[in-house]
């Protein structure tokens, strides 16, 4: 981390501690038990990472997304869940916020999203409506001074949690020369014809909460559009790009934590009189984990000092997000095999890093979205 100044150097450190001392011990039974610790949550939120990339003004700690990946990768290290967390409460739930709201809607829900006493989802992904955002079937229309919402969601993290607030949704509120006007409307929770479906049974992230979401006339003021009207496909490309650099930042943390633990079971485990990291074979995978790490660092730090500056970042976000999610599979396949058959148990972190990696090759754009990304900046358009 040559490139860190001084003052991320002890950010960086202070959330490591903390995710070795406060996270860590409950990550098992956490996974296990398919619970957020919401006690986790408020420590997190005591020590400012919920604010980390936000102006004081709002509560926020003036510092950026460079300080906000340096938290959320050395969480990622211990529990994937918990980093999850912090990143969508983060980029999902209070950045559109900050970024489109009206000034009345940053004084009203800000304060307590920065500060992690209040958490918000946003509501994008439909069962028809994935990588292809565009296809949105939730609708909205204006009725007497109030949004109507009807349709589906799902997989929405944050959106159940006994802290959630609310959920911000894209939504079709008309057409435009026969194409789809989409909106975002923030949606609070408890709003009658807003139903929190319950929790899903996840292959990984076990203790980060996601939910289906049903809405079905679900009225909320008209002054809950977040930025313009037919604004809210764009938005949320925007609030996507900034995203993916968040996730490799997660990525290459859980790539660590695979490394991490690799090397220290090769170094004590004895296979035919030796120890297992003196075998020229566990050396190689070691090194190739090494250097994943390694390179996916480089690619997000990039991109976050290229986002930081206010220079064109998308492309690099993307190629961050790939980087890193290979890495982060890969080192965790690598890891189970160095561990054997300790490998396949939950108690050891690897085996969840396991399962919980995957995910980061789908969620905030699959592999194949920003391989069309870096495709289209090389001008590949077809």
């Amino acid at each position: 981390m040559d490139d860190l100044t001084d003052e991320e150097r002890e950010l960086a450190a202070m959330v490591r501690e903390f995710a070795d001392t406060v996270v860590a011990p409950r990550s098992y039974e956490a996974d296990r038990t398919h619970t957020l610790p919401m006690g986790v949550v408020a420590q997190m939120g005591e020590l400012g990472l919920f604010g980390l990339p936000f102006p004081e003004e709002y509560g926020g700690q003036g510092g950026d997304y460079m300080a906000l990946g340096l938290a959320i990768e050395a969480l990622g290290r211990v529990d994937q869940s918990i980093a999850i967390t912090l990143e969508a409460g983060v980029s999902l739930g209070a950045m559109p916020v900050f970024r489109f709201g009206t000034e009345e809607q940053k004084q009203e829900f800000l304060p307590d999203l920065l500060a992690g006493r209040a958490l918000a989802g946003f509501g994008l992904t439909e069962p028809e409506a994935g990588s292809d955002a565009g296809a949105t079937r939730t609708t909205a229309h204006l009725d007497g001074g109030e949004w109507v919402v009807d349709g589906t969601k799902q997989f929405i993290t944050n959106s159940g949690t006994s802290i959630t607030r609310f959920v911000t949704v894209t939504a079709v509120t008309g057409t435009t020369d026969g194409r789809k006007e989409i909106s975002t409307i923030i949606v609070p929770n408890g709003t009658p014809g807003f139903t929190v479906e319950p929790a899903y049974d996840k292959v990984g992230w076990n203790a980060s909460d996601t939910h289906p979401l049903t809405f079905a006339g679900a009225r909320v003021p008209e002054a809950n559009l977040l930025g313009t009207r037919g604004s809210g496909f764009r938005n949320f490309l925007s609030i996507l790009d900034e995203g993916r650099i968040a996730i490799a930042a997660l990525a290459t943390g859980a790539a660590e934590g695979c490394l991490e633990a690799a090397v220290d079971y090769a170094r004590s485990r004895t296979v035919f009189g030796s120890a297992l990291s003196t075998r020229q074979n566990a050396q190689f995978t070691l090194a190739r984990m090494r250097a994943r790490v390694h390179t996916a660092r480089l690619a997000w730090h990039h991109a976050a000092r290229l986002r930081d500056a206010g220079k064109p970042f998308a492309e690099q976000a993307a190629i961050a997000k790939l980087v890193s999610g290979e890495a982060a599979m890969d080192n965790a396949r690598d890891a189970t095999q160095i561990f054997g058959g300790n490998g396949f148990m939950n108690e050891f972190p690897v085996a969840r890093h396991y399962r919980d990696s995957k995910i980061l090759e789908i969620g905030e754009g699959t592999t194949e979205v920003q391989l069309l990304v870096i495709a289209r900046a090389l001008g590949l358009n077809g």
